[in-house]
């Protein structure tokens, strides 16, 4: 019998990889090999300078250039990326926050170039800034002038590219940073009512044409493993954006008020142990936000099994493709309307979810917004507390990762053995980069690059829409950086809250719960033997801006007796050394998930030894490849931790260990 005719089948969501590395012209030849392999859609990683608005030859880019995505300094560099691909005919999506505003006027510029008119331009800058003051940590300017960015986007886009969605409400990173599914719906929705506010005030774009501003708004969710409560926590989420855009800001049509949104299924969720046992996750978690017909994704991009360990191949990358594809055309999953409406388990789930929102919601308006709930540490304190809530639970057993902290017994892995499992990116990217950086500005016209930084700064305190001035900027070949230090110059930069003092102490229990205690008096014998309390530097070298990590490991730390020194993401190596003089540490922890750990980390150990601190070992952790761990252990880390070990509990007693080794303390 055949197949019924189904529309849906022969137009599922868009299908993307998430990808970006090394340089322009890389990252292209990696877009046309996805494309040609029935990808129907680009999402642009960039690398972490690109995202915090620095140059290649910044000190702060050292060792991040073209490890997370691409590189992207100038108009040059945009034409490379996009040569030979219609722009016209793409659905792109840019993972950028801080300097979107920038991207998206490089975008315009190539496209114009290419003959394609901008009303044509489908895509997403993502441009959720609140979420990285929370969790992915690459803002740039304080909370109130990034907001400005955003409402300048948007006014620009309503009227000159009406198909572009000039804002992704992203609660795909709040998840990550420990949010519940009632947090995650209800700081999404803090956050849209926070741009939504801010556009309708700002007086720029019409109250009629409010209805075209809440169209184009968009959301980027994640997708977790229990599968119910995802399913139902995008359910609610469909509920509640209907239920506000009508009710605040009185949009009537209802395809205006349509949830629409993409989503990435839970990368961080994904493990080192076992990393076989990934492919299966990000299956199940593909199928809570596709099988619900009246809540599907309209867009869909997957990791890769192998992301827990480091950068994908394009061979990983078209594995999880080749799973949507099999799932949309294979499977009948397209085929019929919604086969949860009229569950009660489902309708129970989804009005729980909606009324802890509501809740939440309203706590973060009486504080005065999301913005308010920003500057005063509540949302991130809340969500370091329940990140560390879940990690107990995971200690304690109470919550089972397979292979993890269950059914840890394993054969060795085909899939891991003599190839290299990973990409890894040529360690002359950042050199290549500097130099053709440096080409680029000495082939342009430096006085029309002076004159558009100037014309930037002018609009920029005296409050004018900054997106045209931006495009004068990219036209005259200023670079990112550029950009953005005449911006920072006068908004000034921020250092969010890092939520660690505001989680309360963990209080595992059982076995963990006595762990703890002993680790305490161990801590407090050796701190008295070494005259005074156990000091913890926890520093975040580079631009790397996930601390969900730094965090856990500071709160624990504080829980078992150390003193904590916790100065929060984006430092110099040179800083972390002076803050490790300043407050007399006996420890340093350094926690990188971006790559940089081989530059990085041996800088800031040389500045160690340079200062007199021999006697201070340097403990590292994050995503670290086994090569490179015993590369770090060569250079004189003391200790490599990885994702597999999960464990803070034991990860102390480790730290403790290594400080009595050091000072030749005996072992209790």
């Amino acid at each position: 019998m055949p197949y019924p005719s189904s529309p849906d089948r022969d137009r599922p969501w868009v299908m993307r990889t998430y990808a970006g590395h090394s340089s322009a012209a890389a990252s292209n030849a990696l877009y046309r090999r996805n494309l040609a392999k029935g990808q129907t859609g680009l999402s642009v990683a960039f690398d972490l300078p690109t995202q915090t608005g620095y140059d290649p030859d910044h000190e702060l880019a050292r060792g991040e250039v073209g490890k997370v995505g691409v590189p992207i300094s100038h108009l040059g560099d945009a034409r490379e990326l996009f040569d030979g691909i219609p722009l016209e005919k793409m659905n792109t999506s840019m993972t950028i926050n801080a300097t979107a505003m920038w991207l998206l006027a490089l975008y315009e510029a190539v496209a114009l170039e290419q003959g394609a008119e901008l009303e044509d331009l489908t895509g997403t800058t993502q441009n959720d800034i609140i979420k990285e003051y929370l969790s992915r940590g690459t803002y740039v300017f304080p909370p109130g002038p990034s907001l400005r960015l955003i409402t300048d986007m948007i006014a620009h886009t309503v009227v000159h590219l009406p198909k572009w969605n000039p804002i992704n409400i992203c609660s795909y990173h709040l998840q990550e940073a420990g949010a519940t599914p009632v947090q995650e719906v209800a700081y999404a929705m803090s956050t849209a009512i926070a741009v939504l506010d801010a556009v309708r005030d700002a007086g720029q774009v019409p109250q009629e044409r409010m209805g075209d501003v809440v169209a184009r708004i968009s959301f980027f969710v994640n997708a977790g493993m229990r599968f119910v409560e995802e399913m139902c926590k995008l359910r609610a989420f469909a509920q509640l954006w209907d239920e506000i855009t009508r009710e605040r800001y009185g949009v009537e049509n209802p395809k205006h008020r349509r949830f629409r949104y993409g989503v990435q299924v839970n990368s961080l969720g994904l493990t080192e142990a076992q990393p076989e046992n990934n492919v299966q996750r990000i299956v199940l978690e593909m199928l809570g936000v596709t099988l619900s017909r009246n809540a599907r994704a309209r867009a869909v991009q997957l990791p890769a099994w192998n992301e827990a360990l480091g950068l994908p191949r394009p061979w990983d990358q078209q594995w999880a493709l080749r799973m949507q594809q099999v799932l949309a055309f294979e499977s009948d999953l397209l085929e019929y309307d919604d086969i949860f409406d009229g569950s009660g388990v489902v309708e129970a789930k989804v009005a729980s979810i909606l009324d802890g929102a509501r809740a939440e919601i309203a706590r973060v308006q009486e504080i005065g917004g999301a913005v308010a709930a920003i500057e005063s540490g509540y949302m991130k304190g809340e969500l370091v507390r329940s990140l560390a809530e879940r990690r107990a639970r995971v200690e304690a057993g109470e919550d089972t990762i397979i292979g993890v902290n269950k059914f840890t017994e394993t054969e060795p892995s085909p899939l891991t053995g003599a190839e290299k499992a990973i990409f890894t990116v040529d360690a002359g990217v950042e050199q290549a980069a500097r130099e053709k950086l440096a080409a680029w500005k000495a082939g342009r016209d430096q006085s029309a690059v002076d004159a558009t930084l100037a014309a930037l700064a002018d609009a920029a305190k005296n409050g004018t829409n900054l997106m045209e001035p931006t495009i004068a900027c990219v036209r005259a070949g200023v670079t990112t950086g550029e950009w953005a230090n005449v911006l920072r110059d006068v908004f000034g930069e921020y250092r969010a809250p890092t939520g660690v003092s505001a989680a309360a102490a963990s209080n595992p229990g059982g076995e963990t719960a006595d762990a703890l205690t002993a680790i305490r008096e161990r801590v407090r014998s050796t701190g008295e033997r070494l005259g005074g309390p156990l000091r913890m530097l926890v520093g975040k070298p580079g631009l790397d801006g996930h601390s969900n990590g730094a965090e856990q490991i500071a709160v624990r730390a504080r829980d078992a007796g150390f003193e904590v020194v916790y100065q929060g993401i984006r430092l110099t190596p040179a800083q972390i050394v002076a803050a490790a003089v300043a407050e007399d540490v006996h420890v340093v922890g350094l926690s990188i998930l971006s790559g940089a750990h081989a530059l990085a980390v041996p800088t800031v150990i040389d500045g160690l030894r340079e200062a007199g601190l021999d006697d201070v070992p340097v403990i590292v952790g994050g995503i670290i490849p086994p090569d490179d761990a015993e590369m770090l252990k060569t250079a004189g880390v003391a200790r490599v931790f990885t994702p597999k070990d999960y464990g803070l509990n034991e990860i102390m007693a480790e730290i403790v260990t290594v400080i009595e080794e050091l000072h030749a303390s005996p072992v209790s």
